[in-house]
């Protein structure tokens, strides 16, 4: 049944990625009234630049995971199998620390 999620799954994020880049632009419209800069453009600050970076990273991952989760619980409510895991799995890095 996970096979059959995989298509719905595709399609959901090419939905996330377009919902994304309008609330990415709408958020960045709040903080500046130019486009964001682009990491090669030369006259742009560093600053401008790694906090359009960072919002736009935000704004992406946020979008994306809601939309995944969404995603899953409506291919649940449908079809009665949850397409993803049941459990989260350990964290290699936090047993590295430990």
């Amino acid at each position: 049944m996970k096979i059959v999620y995989k298509p719905f799954g595709l399609v959901l994020g090419v939905l996330a990625g377009i919902v994304s880049q309008k609330l990415f632009n709408a958020v960045w419209g709040i903080f500046d009234d130019e486009e964001p800069p682009k990491p090669t453009t030369e006259e742009a600050d560093w600053p401008k630049i790694i906090a359009a970076a960072a919002v736009q990273g935000v704004t992406f991952r946020v979008t994306r995971a809601t939309v995944d989760r969404f995603g899953a619980k409506g291919f649940r409510y449908f079809t009665g199998v949850w397409p993803g895991e049941k459990h989260q799995e350990e964290s290699q890095a936090a047993e590295a620390v430990r």
